[in-house]
């Protein structure tokens, strides 16, 4: 029951389906949700596939409308959680203040030019995307969808057990109290078992890898840690590589 419950606190932070319950906060049921992440990226990534799959085959709409309604849903589903945190990271980094600074400037409510023209840039790119690869999609064209998500939500995870701490408070400092070891067991099963079950979609484990290795480097310096909307930036800049790596596989090799 713990689980469950896990896995619907991350369904209340980080999805916009409505789910009005209140469930504890305790550092038990937050080490449930950091189990949860994959599952729940798998559970978005599902949702993406399953609604490109009836708009291109059981609907009248053209590629670029299946596309926009797409691209649509990646941003209303999460209700901008993410994005929100891309801009604010993006300002922030910009800034080429202090890390005490850019701190302070991720706080700040406002958003900045660099974090509005940051966020048009990755929308357009996740658009182009999405759109060429609606144009030839194949049955592993929508486990790649699937597991884009997956694996940003893994990264989100083992992120918040090998980075410290930019700051003793906020969301990501919440969760990463409850991020140990121990949470994070079931990480490598749920890569296993994707693996196993879908062999050619393994390959998308390359990227998401360096994305880690390249956030894992690069926050400390940064902003002197983690903080959520760190986090939060790392999924979209995580799934922004993914879109295109599924985007080149359908250029360079017959996806």
């Amino acid at each position: 029951m713990k689980f469950i419950r896990g896995f619907l606190i991350g369904v209340q932070f980080f999805t916009a389906i409505p789910i009005s319950k209140q469930f504890p906060m305790d550092e038990d049921h937050l080490k449930r949700t950091i189990q949860a992440f994959p599952l729940l990226g798998l559970g978005q990534g599902m949702i993406y596939s399953f609604l490109l799959y009836i708009l291109i085959e059981n609907t009248p709409f053209s590629h670029l409308a299946a596309a926009f309604l797409l691209w649509l849903v990646t941003i209303i589903l999460t209700g901008g959680i993410h994005l929100d945190a891309w801009m604010d990271v993006s300002d922030a980094y910009f800034s080429y203040q202090d890390q005490a600074r850019r701190l302070e400037i991720m706080k700040d409510p406002r958003i900045g030019a660099f974090g509005v023209i940051s966020v048009m840039i990755l929308l357009s790119c996740r658009f182009l995307f999405i759109y060429e690869i609606t144009l030839n999609p194949h049955l592993l064209t929508y486990v790649l969808i699937a597991i884009i998500p997956f694996l940003s939500k893994t990264i989100m995870g083992v992120l918040l057990l090998t980075v410290r701490p930019a700051r003793a408070e906020g969301l990501g400092y919440l969760f990463q109290k409850a991020a140990t070891a121990k949470a994070l067991w079931l990480y490598p099963v749920y890569l296993l078992a994707a693996a196993i079950l879908f062999p050619r979609a393994a390959i998308l484990i390359v990227p998401a890898t360096a994305c880690y290795l390249f956030a894992r480097l690069k926050v400390g310096k940064w902003f002197g840690g983690i903080t959520g909307d760190v986090l939060g930036a790392t999924v979209e800049g995580t799934e922004l590589i993914l879109w295109l790596t599924v985007w080149l596989l359908h250029y360079f090799v017959t996806v």
